[in-house]
């Protein structure tokens, strides 16, 4: 009987404790379905896979994230009111101090307060050293292999704001199996760089995934990666838009091939 009533106490205590992340795992399925998010974003999460990818990435309420050259907002429209929510704290890292999210994102009751900080200017600039729990860099290395060691360097200020253990979450359009070509100027860059880049700073590869491969992207376009959605440029950059590009096969193609990786700070 008191083996029983034991047994029935840990699984009742069990089940408590399962309590917390199933909440906040509502959360997170409630701020992807939300209001607060562009129609034109929702719509690319078919390509996107947000709740897989953030799952993967270890996002959890009450974390510290910070997001890497957050654009137009596709993850900061989930990542910051999930924040604000879960008692944690969203930081949009920056290339300069004029660089700000859309001014939607002024809305405190809808997005919290916005946190902004330079991802490229030295380790202090980030934030205090070891006070996140994930940093995010979806879609730009390939940008800083544009500028020789840029790579490098923000890496190691990625990894001194990193607490013990936090996790460097990485979406990359993927070169594989073509080689990359020479610094990646179509934009893609090879999986094999990214674990070398990464690996250099001090993280260790902890996982990777398919949720973000398309077997149909050919990566051999014309103005690389940003012939496909959702750019779809149709002439090279700086020039006129030619209304006479045929569009179809690269939209029927869709967003590129991804790697999907989770690096951890020892």
């Amino acid at each position: 009987m008191i083996f029983r009533t034991m047994m029935a106490t840990g699984a009742a205590l069990a089940l408590l404790s399962l309590m917390p992340a199933a909440a906040a795992d509502a959360v997170l399925t409630a701020k992807i379905a939300g209001a607060q998010r562009s129609a034109d974003n929702k719509a690319r999460d078919a390509a996107r896979h947000p709740a897989e990818t953030l799952d993967f990435w270890g996002v959890k309420p009450g974390q510290t994230i910070i997001e890497v050259s957050p654009g137009g907002g596709y993850w900061s429209e989930i990542l910051a009111p999930y924040a604000k929510d879960t008692k944690g704290h969203y930081i949009a890292a920056t290339g300069r101090p004029d660089q700000k999210l859309p001014a939607k994102f002024e809305d405190a009751n809808a997005y919290g307060p916005i946190h902004y900080a330079l991802f490229n200017k030295g380790p202090a600039e980030l934030g205090a050293p070891g006070s996140a729990d994930v940093v995010i860099t979806a879609r730009n290395i390939h940008n800083w292999m544009w500028t020789p060691g840029m790579a490098d360097s923000v890496l190691a200020n990625i990894y001194a704001v990193l607490k013990p253990g936090g996790i460097l979450a990485v979406e990359e359009h993927r070169a594989d199996p073509k080689p990359m070509v020479n610094d990646a100027r179509n934009g893609y860059v090879s999986t094999q760089h990214v674990i070398d880049l990464a690996t250099k700073a001090g993280f260790k590869l902890e996982a990777r995934s398919e949720i973000n491969a398309n077997a149909k992207d050919t990566k051999d376009h014309p103005f690389g990666v940003w012939t496909l959605p959702p750019v779809r440029r149709s002439a090279e950059q700086g020039k006129p838009a030619d209304p006479s590009f045929d569009r179809t096969k690269y939209d029927a193609i869709g967003e590129s091939d991804r790697m999907t990786l989770r690096f951890r700070k020892p």
